[in-house]
């Protein structure tokens, strides 16, 4: 066969596999659009019809006075349906509807936004995005009524996708506290712990799948969504805003690495603020919660020593504040170790009393080596007694468990009696460091903290959170009684007099821990003071943290007691239930009224009332009054002012008199220094001439 004839057949055979080829394509298609049409088309619209949950509005999260602290606000994406709107509508809006587009969003140009519609509508395509920016519900209702999409959805094609923000009133104010929680359910605070009542249960809803997206189908199968729980802390606003400005002034005149702040009621247990702040980079932010959590359990140092002395007066109730102990020169040598005191060359002899006030370790140390040598375990036992070795409970995720050594593990050492006595070898979170010192003010009954104290729906409470009782009696009256005058003599004697007010009693104790880093001490400390007041009758218990200042003075009374007493001050001054009353003060004679003798009767009145004297109003329909002691109270004499008749001014201050005798139209002539009028020049009930002089004379 030759070439040719060989190359012909192999083009034929090729072009006949080709048509047999196109004829089956043909027939495929044929038997698909024809045949199988309905099949395939009752598929697709399966397939373009699908449901998709509606997210539920997150719940509030509420101060104690019900002031919002985060809430969900709606925001939305703009998109639009180019294909819905009418020819005519279309075309004749779409140039001031681009223009409008152009200038909201500011990043585009007209004419990009005007091809944008017009090239979507003649493709066919029903789902364009304008833009990605989110806009707010005010932003929403002015668009809704530019052209075109003033049609609404149906007519117009606009669709606003709603997309729903957490946002906090009170910015960055108790920002860990109320925490956060990601799209991987991962979080922290109050949103991440109640994020099961604050979600809410979605509903669902049919959508159509298009070109660049979908849309939803309002057919009335949708189930709506039930909107989630809102939660009301026991948290202060202002006492919040307080704690975490007293604190950050702290931080930063120190250095510090972090501090934490507790407010706590006494007998209800709800915490009114709870302030964290971080070191960073760019300065003080609320990064962690050092209150609760774990990175913020450290050995307290001295302010543990309190729960040292309770368990020797309730082992040992014959121990009395009087009683004295050695402390030498400020070195104690236990084991291997030597221990010392702030003070060089020591205390010497002190009583118990002064042991606590001056936070000597050597007396402390010296303390429970007599009373609890040979009984180790019965110390331990007491503060497992104590709840400190047991978590609170709290309401919220991540709090940590206390560590506390027992003599029966392998790194109970010789020493460790004497080290956990003043605070070391054992670790305690701030919130279990406070939860009893609050038992001390409570009179002896430990109560669990709360920060949240209701789950509502609207106005319905769902749920409410009682305090609960973790210890009906922590210790004996009589140990009390001594716990409470060796705290107030902290304040009033030792290493926290410079809190002293003179206003309201202080209790409480200071602490500086040296840290550990390495497996060593350092000399770095966790300062901190813990406390309640007023200590006579305690509404609020308080504990300041401060890690790692640096500085001069790096102790607890120079760091953080300050940030203590200045919260203590501001919500002494808002509670006036707190108050103590003022006595009424007595007027023995003329001599002793305060300065102003005559004058306005209302003015004269709300003074005394202020100070507390007891008036009679007999004067109450005059204007002008004298004022006289009666008794042991004030008689307010009628002093009227007759029309042309030159007044009575004497008694009165130099303002009053010039008020009434420029009224009744009399030249005044004012000689000597003082407050009040002395004497007058005219007798008082004279006629008065015109252009008359009157002289007053002040003394």
């Amino acid at each position: 066969m030759s070439i040719k004839k060989s190359i012909l057949i192999r083009v034929r055979v090729a072009f006949l596999l080709v048509c047999l080829f196109a004829c089956a394509i043909v027939y495929k298609v044929v038997h698909i659009q024809f045949l199988q049409g309905d099949k395939w088309k009752s598929i697709s619209k399966e397939r373009r019809i699908f449901y998709k949950p509606v997210r539920a509005t997150r719940g509030n999260i509420l101060s104690d006075n019900e002031s919002i602290l985060a809430t969900s606000l709606p925001f939305y994406r703009v998109a639009f349906d180019p294909t819905v709107a009418k020819a005519e509508v279309f075309n004749a809006s779409v140039d001031s509807l681009a223009l409008l587009l152009s200038r909201f969003y500011g990043d585009r140009s007209e004419d990009y936004y005007r091809r944008k519609m017009i090239n979507a509508r003649h493709s066919g395509r029903r789902y364009i995005r304008l833009n990605s920016r989110q806009i707010n519900y005010q932003e929403k209702k002015r668009m809704a009524h530019w052209p075109i999409f003033r049609q609404g959805k149906n007519r117009g094609g606009v669709i606003f996708e709603k997309v729903e923000k957490r946002f906090k009133p009170f910015g960055l104010l108790a920002e860990r506290t109320i925490g956060f929680i990601n799209e991987d359910k991962n979080g922290a605070g109050l949103e991440y712990s109640f994020n099961g009542q604050l979600t809410g249960t979605d509903g669902e809803a049919l959508f159509e799948r298009i070109a660049g997206g979908s849309k939803p189908i309002y057919d009335g199968t949708e189930v709506k969504p039930q909107h989630g729980y809102d939660i009301k802390t026991t948290i202060d606003i202002n006492l919040q805003d307080v704690a975490e400005n007293a604190l950050y002034k702290s931080l930063q005149k120190t250095d510090a690495d972090y501090g934490t702040v507790i407010l706590m009621e006494v007998k209800t247990g709800e915490i009114k603020a709870m302030a964290n702040l971080g070191k960073t980079k760019g300065g003080y932010i609320e990064d962690y919660n050092y209150a609760v959590g774990s990175q913020g359990r450290t050995e307290p140092g001295s302010t543990f020593k309190l729960a040292s002395m309770m368990a020797l007066f309730e082992h040992h109730p014959e121990v009395n504040l009087t009683d004295t102990i050695d402390t030498g020169d400020g070195r104690y040598r236990i084991k291997n170790t030597t221990m010392t005191d702030a003070k060089i060359n020591g205390y010497g002899k002190i009583t118990v009393q002064q042991v606590f006030e001056k936070s000597s370790n050597i007396g402390v140390a010296k303390l429970m080596e007599q009373y609890f040598g040979n009984e180790q375990q019965v110390y331990v036992d007491y503060l497992n007694k104590f709840g400190l070795n047991s978590p609170l409970g709290f309401q919220m995720e991540g709090e940590a468990r206390p560590y506390m050594k027992d003599p029966q593990d392998k790194n109970w050492y010789g020493t460790t009696l004497t080290s956990m006595a003043i605070g070391y070898e054992l670790k305690l979170s701030p919130l279990q460091t406070l939860a009893f010192y609050n038992a001390v003010a409570n009179n002896g009954v430990k109560i669990q903290p709360i920060i949240v104290k209701e789950i509502r729906q609207v106005d319905e409470v769902v749920q409410s959170f009682e305090t609960r009782v973790l210890n009906e009696k922590i210790c004996s009256e009589e140990t009390l009684k001594k716990l409470k005058a060796m705290l107030e003599g902290v304040v009033e004697h030792g290493t926290a007099r410079n809190i002293h007010s003179t206003d309201y009693k202080i209790a409480g104790k200071t602490g500086t821990a040296r840290k550990v880093k390495n497996g060593r001490y350092v000399r770095e400390y966790s300062t901190s003071f813990a406390g309640y007041f007023p200590a006579d009758n305690p509404k609020y218990s308080c504990i300041v943290i401060i890690d790692n200042p640096r500085g001069v003075n790096v102790y607890g009374s120079d760091v953080a007691a300050p940030v203590f007493k200045e919260l203590a001050d501001k919500a002494y001054a808002r509670d006036l239930a707190i108050h103590k009353p003022m006595r009424a003060r007595v007027v023995p004679d003329k001599e002793s009224l305060p300065l102003a003798k005559a004058g306005s009767f209302e003015d004269l009145k709300m003074i005394y009332n202020t100070l507390g004297i007891s008036t009679h109003l007999g004067a109450a329909d005059e204007d002008w009054v004298k004022v006289e002691p009666k008794r042991r109270s004030l008689e307010f004499k009628p002093n009227p002012v007759l029309r042309n008749k030159v007044p009575d001014v004497v008694g009165m201050t130099l303002r009053d008199a010039l008020f009434i005798l420029g009224n009744q139209h009399l030249n005044v002539d004012v000689q000597g220094a003082g407050k009040l009028v002395r004497r007058q020049s005219i007798a008082p009930g004279t006629d008065i001439n015109e252009d008359k002089t009157i002289t007053i004379i002040l003394g």
